[in-house]
């Protein structure tokens, strides 16, 4: 995909090893720079201390021209994050270069994705959760194929991340309804991430419901008992989320006589 300058990027995972920097991805140039891509979504103060740190960390190993690349789905986030950071008695800044809702547009169309796929991807983070953001997603990930398994998951991983629960839940369905009618237009690595995905939700609301049961179990036998429970007692109940906690919570009220017995 071409940039301001004629200047080429690609993605690719980041190799660096500090853990905060391997989270985001480094973007390597054909020719010269490199530039550490994040996604943002929201205005976050302490960014602008760390995007320095990657930069440095990044410019140190390559030996070579490092700058910040923030992908930015919400235009007021990236008029945020384009703001110049002073590195200290002005004496130095470092300007990130952002990508917008006003400068990446809606990639759509099949055939444009699969030319340009480092664009259909970033069209997918930016408008994802647009009006047209299902069609963006599709045309992104449905042009993957053309990229070596390593990149293509990597890319989808992304896109996925970066979409919120409707368009995912959108997203999951198409690729299933395109399974059933043996329509597999998407990489087999799409269906395998967004099973797990299920699996995992699954598990997490099966936990949630048990411990919803022993929170309204241990408040019906406190009622029961007589036992008066202050708001702070009743809150302190709500936020509990180990299972062992609340069973012995529930145990306890059998001998209790006040609320202080039923938390010793």
């Amino acid at each position: 995909m071409e940039w301001w300058d004629g200047i080429s990027v690609v993605v690719h995972a980041c190799d660096v090893d500090d853990g905060s920097v391997r989270r985001t991805l480094l973007g390597k140039v054909r020719r010269g720079p490199y530039a550490v891509l994040e996604v943002q979504r929201d205005d976050d103060p302490d960014k602008k201390f760390s995007w320095p740190v990657y930069v440095t960390v990044v410019r140190a190993r390559k030996r070579c021209a490092t700058i910040v690349l923030v992908v930015a789905p919400n235009a007021a986030v990236a008029t945020w994050a384009a703001s110049s950071i002073d590195l200290g008695l002005g004496l130095g800044n470092l300007k990130p270069l952002v990508l917008g809702p006003l400068v990446v547009p809606e990639v759509t169309d099949q055939v444009e994705a699969e030319r340009e796929t480092e664009l259909a991807v970033l069209s997918a983070v930016v408008h994802g959760n647009g009006p047209n953001g299902l069609a963006v997603v599709v045309a992104a990930l449905g042009a993957l194929g053309r990229l070596d398994q390593s990149h293509a998951a990597a890319y989808f991983q992304i896109v996925y991340n970066a979409l919120r629960e409707p368009v995912r839940r959108a997203l999951e369905a198409l690729i299933m309804e395109r399974q059933t009618e043996a329509k597999a237009t998407f990489p087999p690595f799409a269906q395998q991430l967004i099973d797990r995905g299920v699996r995992e939700g699954k598990l997490d609301g099966l936990r949630e419901g048990k411990l919803d049961g022993l929170r309204d179990a241990l408040l019906r036998l406190l009622g029961r008992a007589g036992i008066t429970l202050t708001e702070e007692h009743r809150a302190r109940i709500q936020a509990c989320t180990d299972t062992a906690t609340l069973d012995r919570w529930v145990e306890n009220v059998l001998g209790a006589k006040t609320a202080a017995d039923v938390f010793s």
